[in-house]
């Protein structure tokens, strides 16, 4: 009688678990002051209870591990900055950007990676470019009703005050989180939601 083999059905649920535990493996590696760059795949599939083989069945390679790690924030972070309306005022800014510098705070270590990769990897440089850009587009999108109803001056460049202050704001929102305690976040997310306000969206007219 012939032998009948029958192959294994895949396991969606146990593929989304090992992928789960080999992110979260990382995050614990980086919080605990990991180099990326001198991070090894078989540290990490170490850390996480998985075969090296499973690592790569998951991910390309640990590029495409920091891109994925790094995509959640900054989708959460937008999400937050889409909701605020220039109607709540500086108040509802500055609550914006107190939950932007939480969820930056909460993935700290994987910012640290991102600018330490960034730095030489261009493939982790222009997807966090392109992430910002989304940030770059609603600003632009927002000032240009402000503008367009009287409430932002006319001579505000768009495009160049959007990019001073979503560049500008994000370099000085990881600074602060990177090097600044937690006791100053709300100091530092009305301060920043001040110089937005004042600087761009009620600017006085020249």
């Amino acid at each position: 009688m012939p032998s009948i083999t029958r192959r294994r059905t895949p396991d969606p649920g146990r593929r989304a678990s090992a992928e789960a535990d080999i992110l979260a493996a990382t995050r614990r590696l980086l919080i605990n002051g990991a180099n990326y760059t001198e991070l090894g795949v078989q540290q990490i599939s170490t850390e996480a209870g998985v075969a090296r083989s499973t690592f790569y069945s998951h991910f390309r390679d640990k590029t495409d591990l920091l891109v994925r790690l790094a995509t959640a924030m900054l989708a959460t972070s937008f999400d937050i900055a889409s909701t605020w309306q220039p109607s709540s005022g500086v108040k509802g800014l500055a609550d914006a950007f107190l939950r932007v510098v939480e969820i930056y705070r909460e993935h700290a270590a994987v910012l640290r990676a991102v600018a330490e990769v960034a730095s030489y990897d261009a493939t982790v440089r222009e997807f966090w470019y392109e992430g910002l850009t989304q940030f770059l587009d609603r600003t632009t999108a927002v000032l240009r009703e402000e503008q367009e109803a009287g409430r932002t001056p006319a001579d505000v460049d768009l495009v160049s005050a959007s990019r001073v202050v979503v560049m500008g704001g994000e370099r000085a929102i990881f600074d602060h989180v990177t090097a600044r305690d937690s006791r100053d976040d709300a100091a530092f997310a009305r301060e920043l939601a001040l110089i937005w306000w004042h600087g761009v969206y009620r600017r006085p007219a020249d």
